[in-house]
Order: C-alpha cells, then sequence, then structure tokens
C-alpha cells in the first residue's frame, strides 16, 4: 500500500513538475492561477470529462495569460489552438491514468500479492508519465515559439519573482 502511494506521489508531482514547466514555456503564472484553490490539481484541461467544458477552461486561460504578455489576437488565437490539441491528445491518457489507479488498488487488495503484475502495472504508469510529458513539452515549445522573445522574458521574470516568493 506504501509503494502504491509512493507512486501516486510521483506521478502527482511528475505531473505538477510538468505544467510548472507549462508556466515558464508560455502559459503564464497569472493563467494557471485563475482556476482558484485547487487549480493546479485540475490542470489545464480543469478536470472535466466534458471536451467542451475543458475548451472553455483552456480558452479563460489563454485570454488571461494573453493580457499578461500583450499578445495579439493571433497569438491568443494560437495559444488556444495549441492548448486545446495537447488535451485532446492528452484525454485519453487520463482515463488511462485513473483506470491503472482502480487496477493498482486492485492489485494490492487481492488476498494473494502479484509482485509481477504490480510492477507491470508501474512500468505502464511511468510510460504513461513519459508520454504526457513529451506532449506536454511538444505543446510548450509550440507556445513559445508563438510569443515573441520580450514575451517568454516576461513570464520568466514572472515565473521568477513567483518562485522567489514561494520560498521566501
Amino acid at each position: 500500500m506504501e509503494q502504491t502511494n509512493l507512486k501516486r506521489r510521483f506521478l502527482r508531482r511528475a505531473a505538477v513538475a510538468t505544467l510548472v514547466g507549462a508556466l515558464a514555456a508560455g502559459f503564464g503564472a497569472h493563467a494557471w492561477s485563475q482556476g482558484g484553490h485547487g487549480g493546479m490539481h485540475r490542470g489545464f484541461m480543469g478536470g472535466s470529462k466534458d471536451p467542451a467544458k475543458a475548451d472553455e477552461r483552456i480558452e479563460r486561460m489563454v485570454k488571461h495569460f494573453a493580457v499578461e504578455v500583450d499578445a495579439t489576437p493571433e497569438q491568443r488565437s494560437r495559444l488556444t489552438e495549441i492548448a486545446k490539441a495537447a488535451a485532446r491528445e492528452l484525454r485519453p491518457l487520463r482515463e488511462k491514468v485513473r483506470d491503472a489507479r482502480k487496477r493498482g488498488m486492485a492489485l494490492l487488495a487481492a488476498p494473494t500479492i502479484d509482485r509481477a503484475a504490480l510492477e507491470r502495472l508501474r512500468a505502464e504508469q511511468i510510460q504513461a508519465a513519459d508520454a504526457v510529458s513529451r506532449r506536454m513539452s511538444q505543446a510548450f515549445a509550440d507556445a513559445a515559439e508563438v510569443l515573441t522573445p520580450d514575451q517568454r522574458k516576461k513570464i520568466a521574470e514572472r515565473m521568477q519573482r513567483r518562485h522567489s516568493r514561494q520560498r521566501g
């Protein structure tokens, strides 16, 4: 049980680290904070199974971010497209992660512990986390290319200040 909790915490931390990278690459700290308490746990897809609601959340986040960096309407449109495409591609992986969590709990609740099955599940989880990280990195690079060097610098400075306050 403890090992599953450690794995779950690792995957959550990996997801959070990936999402923090997104902020630096172009989605902005302010946009991220618009989710309110627990916003980071919902991620940019909003934790919703409804693609339309996820798209609405993405549009709001990009709108707030665009204001922060003085983005043009064209940049805003391109950033929205990039984020929505990434969300669409990542949505099935979210379902796989949920399914894997259920499978893991079932394996741990079984009368006999199947270590080989647990190891296979762990390996699948790592592959899924890698796939998410890879796709998010692609989206962040795409988003960063939409921004000017000055806009990217503005985001980096904002993240530096935010990081300093959190570590304060």
